[in-house]
């Protein structure tokens, strides 16, 4: 039931998993280790300055942790009804043969696996990472030196407990969407109907330039306020999350609207009439996915530095750069209309006869 070609698909949910494994597993397997030397901290600045660390990791990792997590389970329920959509004459044979929608159902769980790619690799590269994050976050001899550790709750609630709560998710969604006539699947027919799809479509194409604004607004200000090590790292999961969320969309657009593009290719429309017709109306909503991206990361730098970092005299104060957010704006503009005019150049090979004779 699952092909490469699946597996090639679900890569996007491990790199979104990977990335909030990784952030996650850095700041609280620091914040673990970073309480051991609590009570060997007596300056009062150090004191505060510990505060603010221990409150930017739980900040960031819940943030980060609890908006990506939100995101593969979209992405996940999204592949599994394409899954049956594009299987419903399999399936419906299937059941046909007596096979119950329970034990059908069981073989989505390996839709999981790509979880547990994701949420390991994330946490081994955190943890190759650490060294560095670690010299990092300690500065220059203000804290005493804290040393890596291995902490098996830690690696047991990153990898192993997400795995299992996506591989339940898998088979309970399958289930439900399986709980349809034999004589509809069939038929190659669903009573859902498009509308639950084209919102995924809709949310991945707006979350797709929120993570492209805020993550680069963010990088492009938190040089002010932290590291080159976190402003790095934010650009990076920013500009992968931007680019797979956002290909992942179109790619979905364009082949569920191969035949109707091929159908208006026969009644004479040209491509730039197709592309139009197909692809502009999200641009709209990338559009506002880019502006609640521009506020959401004001609003959370404001966070941080007016609660997180309140108690320090030497903090540069913080506004809104316009700008910057201009800047940012004209490279998304530059960046989105490069993949739309990507994927016109795919409508243009797409092939009436073949879909024709399908």
């Amino acid at each position: 039931m699952i092909g490469r070609k699946n597996g090639i698909r679900l890569a996007s949910i491990s790199i979104v998993t990977f990335c909030a494994v990784f952030v996650c597993t850095l700041f609280l397997n620091y914040n673990m280790d970073f309480a051991g030397i609590k009570d060997e901290i007596a300056e009062p600045q150090a004191r505060i300055l510990y505060d603010a660390q221990v409150m930017t990791g739980k900040v960031v990792s819940g943030v980060s942790g609890g908006s990506l997590l939100v995101t593969s389970m979209i992405m996940l329920l999204f592949y599994i009804k394409n899954h049956i959509d594009t299987h419903k004459k399999e399936l419906g044979i299937m059941k046909a043969l007596g096979y119950s929608e329970w034990r059908i159902a069981l073989q989505f769980w390996t839709f999981a696996l790509s979880v547990f790619a994701g949420t390991t690799l994330g946490f081994v590269g955190a943890f190759l990472m650490m060294p560095t994050f670690y010299e990092t976050q300690l500065g220059e001899g203000i804290f005493p030196t804290v040393n890596i550790t291995f902490h098996l709750q830690l690696a047991a609630a990153m990898v192993m407990l997400p795995t299992v709560f996506f591989g339940v998710l898998s088979v309970v969604y399958a289930y439900l969407k399986l709980k349809t006539p034999t004589v509809d699947l069939l038929k190659e027919r669903l009573s859902s109907g498009g509308k639950p799809r084209e919102k995924a479509l809709v949310f991945f194409a707006i979350f797709g330039a929120f993570c492209y604004s805020a993550m680069v607004q963010m990088s492009s200000r938190m040089n002010e306020f932290s590291e080159g090590l976190m402003v790095v790292m934010i650009f990076i999961i920013g500009i992968i999350l931007a680019g797979i969320t956002l290909l992942m969309a179109l790619t979905t657009v364009v082949k569920r609207n191969t035949k109707n593009i091929a159908m208006m290719r026969v009644l004479g429309y040209s491509f730039s009439e197709c592309r139009k017709a197909v692809l502009s109306k999200y641009r709209v909503f990338a559009y506002i996915g880019f502006v609640i991206g521009a506020l959401y990361q004001h609003m959370l730098l404001q966070i941080m530095i007016n609660i997180v970092f309140a108690d320090f005299d030497d903090v540069p104060a913080y506004d809104f750069k316009v700008l910057n957010c201009i800047c940012v704006l004209i490279s998304f503009i530059i960046l989105y209309e490069m993949i739309l005019y990507g994927y016109g150049k795919r409508i243009r090979k797409i092939s009436v006869k073949e879909v024709m004779l399908e």
